[in-house]
């Protein structure tokens, strides 16, 4: 290397340069300095690791911690605190190990392939009852709220055992906890909200535990082992309910919209759905809607592509940009639903990598495939320039996309 970056010139997150493309920026300093200084929002600053090889080298390395109760941990909205509340048992997202790797385990066998297939009727159930209500709507309709959101909420919260007639009360408030301009006040009324109704969902069904969802088999199980512990559960119950529906829902949103404007790779599905799963790792790549849900701090020096970051200094890992690396994916900025993407980064890497990802592939599998099988001429209904991308938001995505189905 050259020399490292000194600054933090630049500050982020920083914007996509489009909603199909990085930031600018990303190009530039992987391609000059790939591991640079950075300012945060807070005023400190980061390396942002931004090659392919570097991000998982960093992100399958324990000197790299995820623990967001550390004073050093970059935090990349303004004013997010770092322990939003000392009774709340942190989530798996912020352990380390010893701690995380028993924490996952205990409830892993929840997401294995088989245990997903088993779930595949219910969920092609609830995908076609959305898409009957497409039809039935008279012109144009909005596919975020008609099938994004629905789809994912209703699958989670029958997993889980939440109630689906709450589910406006959970969105309103995990929507806010995703946004970069609510103020800190009332990101932590939203957060204080969803934690109160999920411990009161969590104590009732302590009373009367069902194997018929995912809390009620936690509880029986941690019982028999003498491992329950309440706040635990409702800490678990949190990020599953968080992260189960926001990133499918924007995935099936954009994944529509490239689909949409990219005829020639839709036509490829529609000739053999058996290229769907291929088609959605290079969706996923391609968008990588959380971006830097993987910052870490390091807990001792550690060398990463020729530059030494110390102990107690925040790293971004930047997925995006290790998704749209060329040393790692040939003309990166092409969506090629042919290219064979499972490398990409888009659900982390290493220890923390997504414990849901069977099931957000298999909920954009029925989807696109259902989609366009049952809507055929399905049509963006205003100039994409119209649509409302989520530009300041933790998770990339949509507000809304309004469709006909002609």
């Amino acid at each position: 290397m050259t020399g490292v970056m000194e600054t933090a010139d630049l500050t982020f997150p920083l914007a996509r340069e489009c909603p199909f493309s990085p930031p600018k920026e990303y190009k530039e300093i992987r391609e000059t300095e790939p591991i640079s200084k950075v300012g945060l929002p807070d005023g400190t600053w980061a390396w942002a690791i931004t090659r392919h090889e570097d991000v998982r080298a960093a992100l399958s390395d324990p000197r790299f911690s995820a623990d967001r109760s550390n004073p050093n941990f970059p935090m990349l909205i303004q004013g997010q605190r770092r322990n939003q509340d000392p009774d709340f048992e942190k989530t798996m997202l912020s352990m380390d190990a010893p701690e995380h790797g028993p924490a996952r385990r205990a409830v892993l066998g929840e997401f294995t392939v088989r245990r997903m297939e088993a779930l595949r009727p219910r969920i092609q159930e609830i995908v076609d009852e959305r898409i009957d209500a497409m039809l039935a709507a008279d012109g144009e309709v909005d596919l975020v709220a008609e099938l994004s959101l629905p789809v994912p909420s209703l699958v989670i919260c029958e997993l889980l055992g939440v109630p689906y007639a709450d589910h406006d009360f959970f969105q309103v408030r995990t929507a806010s906890m995703l946004s970069r301009t609510v103020s800190p006040e009332e990101r932590r009324e939203a957060f204080d909200g969803v934690v109160g109704y999920l411990d009161k969902l969590v104590t009732a069904k302590e009373a009367a535990p069902s194997e018929g969802d995912l809390l009620g088999r936690q509880i029986l199980k941690l019982r028999e082992e003498g491992t329950y512990h309440h706040g635990k559960l409702v800490s678990l119950s949190f990020l599953l309910l968080l992260a189960g529906h926001e990133t499918t829902a924007n995935m099936i949103s954009l994944s529509t919209v490239a689909l949409l404007r990219n005829p020639e790779q839709l036509a490829i599905i529609k000739a053999d759905p058996g290229k769907t799963l291929v088609a959605i790792e290079e969706l996923l790549r391609y968008f990588t809607i959380v971006d830097a849900a993987t910052a870490r701090v390091a807990v001792a020096d550690v060398e990463i592509g020729g530059v030494t970051i110390k102990a107690d200094e925040g790293i971004l890992a930047l997925g995006y940009s290790a998704n749209r690396d060329p040393s790692a994916f040939e003309n990166p900025d092409e969506l090629d639903i042919d290219r064979g993407a499972r490398h990409h980064v888009a659900f982390g890497f290493g220890a923390h990598q997504c414990l849901g990802q069977n099931l957000a592939r298999m909920e954009l599998q029925i989807v696109i495939d259902t989609l366009f099988k049952r809507i055929p001429d399905l049509k963006i209904a205003v100039p994409e320039a119209e649509l409302p991308f989520k530009d300041d938001a933790a998770i990339f995505g949509l507000y809304a996309l309004p469709v006909t189905c002609e």
